[in-house]
């Protein structure tokens, strides 16, 4: 074998980067190669939008607050970093949506929306009689015979109408991307859905189908689907620092420029430092990539590729403050209902563990595609406006005994219909043109912790791949 060192950046410090500077590492390491790692990240800490914090026995998240157990790469990543004893699963409990300023409760057996069970679908005020006939359509509608990418708006209106679409499904599936479902590639976001389609036609008898047979027959309560760590999210990102601490972590440091050489790269920093690499992993924004190389015009996209800001409300009261009438872990709310607020989860109940006893934690979402303007509000307004809706809401007159608000400014990509196409044709050419670029992260194939984990474990192997024929 090659024993000359093997010279790796990752552009990018979030849970991609991170994730595929821990693999690269691990498995460099057990085939004995001399590896050089360089991580850049232009802020002054890692972790991208994981952000806990801890403070007088609560734990906040800021950014995401847990992943889905059923995409393995997250829990395997925890275990990887020995991290499997702090694992914490959510409680389970009701849901809600907002209708006409009331809390209804999602119909039992709705998955993502689509309803599988006969009575509780037809019994919710949430519909109209008609709305709900239309809804049953769904049954003997015939499957669509087209191959195009579509909107996930227009695919779940085809199927189930309107009235389901904009009343459950769309705060529902909205809430993971803040997009518009009427302009988000279905392709791009949930094409088990597509495939669901063609397999069962019917989209309640496939999600039923699949619902039953993952089921394991237990009649008792089910076990939450999510899982966090006891300190926190941030507890990862803090074992990857420590994992690669022997490695070079320049935060607080940007790419400015990059050119490729004849084997490898130059990366100009916006420190004056120049480092050259065999491999780069970009785990940033594509706006970032396409300003570090302006000379490739395949990496130039006619239109940018639209993102959403958000913010999240945390709000902390005594237990006497707070009187919720009903059992439950929050609620989302669809964009017909007057209020600022997207969603709320009520953490305490679902997160027990973050909260001491006798408080009451409660975290709120603003800002979505096209209705953004709340998220530049200074603090005190944007908690103002969540307060008069859970005063309305909720019945909560007392104010907060504190807050936090965290803004994520063009944090949420939208993957618009044609993103996949558009994926897959960006990295054939950089594969062509700029041999040893590796693009990935939130702006290509996923914005979930696992998606982007997934993302990262793919550019470590494609990465070792490369080297390894060197």
């Amino acid at each position: 074998m090659n024993h000359r060192e093997k010279r790796v950046a990752i552009v990018g410090g979030g849970i991609t980067g991170l994730s595929a500077a821990f693999y690269l590492k691990k498995e460099a390491e057990q085939r004995g190669w001399n590896l050089s790692l360089t991580l850049i990240e232009s802020q002054n800490r890692l972790g991208g939008k994981i952000a806990t914090e801890q403070t007088d026995g609560f734990v906040m998240e800021k950014g995401p607050d847990s992943f889905l157990e059923r995409k393995p790469s997250a829990k395997q990543l925890v275990t990887d970093l020995g991290l499997e004893d702090q694992l914490v699963r959510n409680q389970t409990g009701q849901a809600y949506i907002l209708h006409h300023s009331q809390l209804i409760p999602i119909p039992e057996g709705a998955v993502m929306g689509v309803p599988t069970r006969l009575a509780p679908f037809a019994f919710t005020p949430l519909f109209s009689p008609a709305g709900k006939i239309r809804a049953a359509g769904d049954l003997v509608l015939p499957r669509s015979r087209s191959e195009e990418d579509v909107s996930v708006g227009s695919f779940f209106r085809r199927r189930l109408g309107d009235e389901v679409v904009d009343k459950l499904i769309e705060p529902l599936l909205s809430g993971i991307y803040a997009g518009n479902i009427d302009r988000l590639s279905l392709m791009a976001t949930f094409p088990q859905y597509v495939r669901m389609e063609k397999n069962h036609r019917s989209l309640i008898l496939g999600t039923k189908k699949t619902r039953s047979s993952s089921a394991t027959g237990n009649r008792s309560r089910p076990k939450g689907q999510f899982l966090t760590l006891k300190r926190g999210l941030s507890h990862i990102v803090d074992a990857l620092e420590e994992y690669l601490s022997s490695s070079s972590l320049l935060k607080g440091t940007a790419l400015q420029h990059m050119e490729p050489l004849r084997e490898g790269y130059r990366l100009q920093l916006d420190s004056g430092e120049e480092i050259t690499a065999d491999a780069v992993v970009m785990a940033v924004p594509h706006s970032v990539v396409s300003k570090a190389l302006p000379a490739f015009d395949f990496l130039q996209r006619k239109e940018p590729l639209p993102f959403t800001s958000v913010a999240t409300v945390i709000m902390g009261y005594d237990e006497s403050s707070v009187f919720l009438d009903r059992e439950g872990t929050g609620f989302v709310v669809p964009r017909e209902e007057e209020t600022t607020i997207t969603a709320c989860t009520w953490t305490h109940k679902k997160w027990p563990h973050t909260t001491p006893s006798g408080k009451v934690m409660l975290r709120c979402y603003v800002g979505r595609f096209g209705d953004e303007g709340i998220v530049d509000e200074p603090d005190d307004t944007i908690v103002n406006h969540v307060q008069k809706d859970l005063k309305k809401i909720l019945n909560i007159q007392s104010p907060p005994e504190w807050t936090r608000v965290t803004r994520w400014r063009r944090a949420m990509p939208q993957y618009t219909v044609g993103h996949a196409n558009w994926v897959q044709r960006l990295k054939e050419q950089t594969r062509h043109r700029l041999p040893g670029l590796f693009l990935t992260g939130a702006s290509y194939s996923g914005v979930g912790i696992p998606d982007c984990i997934d993302q990262g474990k793919e550019a470590a192997r494609e990465v070792l791949e490369l080297l390894g024929k060197a």
